[in-house]
């Protein structure tokens, strides 16, 4: 099992999980967070002044998935996410030693199954 990290921008999220989502992989968690990184600063005016903001706005996205899923999952991130332009983001996948359901105590891949409808 992997967990697949991306920090990304705002607008590439909904494409992205559109795509997981048509691809069978529905859970994900997303978080608002602020960095920075080789996109620098951006400077504007605030009440007259000068004022650079470092930290640039990103969506945290993580994915929990089979190690067979991960291809699928980068695919759709890079395919959404991809710009050309710096501040992108960046994905990171680490692996997982064990998962486990609080609700019914499963342990392991059968965790990350969709429910049936």
């Amino acid at each position: 099992m992997k967990m697949v990290t991306a920090y990304v921008r705002y607008e590439a999220f909904e494409p992205i999980r559109q795509q997981l989502l048509d691809s069978g992989l529905p859970s994900l968690s997303v978080t608002e967070v602020k960095g920075s990184g080789r996109q620098k600063g951006v400077t504007e005016q605030y009440r007259g002044a000068k004022v650079t903001n470092y930290l640039r706005p990103k969506l945290k996205i993580e994915c929990a998935v089979e190690d067979g899923d991960v291809q699928t999952v980068l695919d759709a991130i890079l395919q959404n996410a991809t710009t050309g332009n710096v501040g992108d983001g960046k994905i990171f996948v680490s692996p997982i030693e064990q998962v486990i359901r609080i609700r019914t105590g499963e342990i392991g891949e059968v965790t990350l199954q969709a429910h049936s409808a």
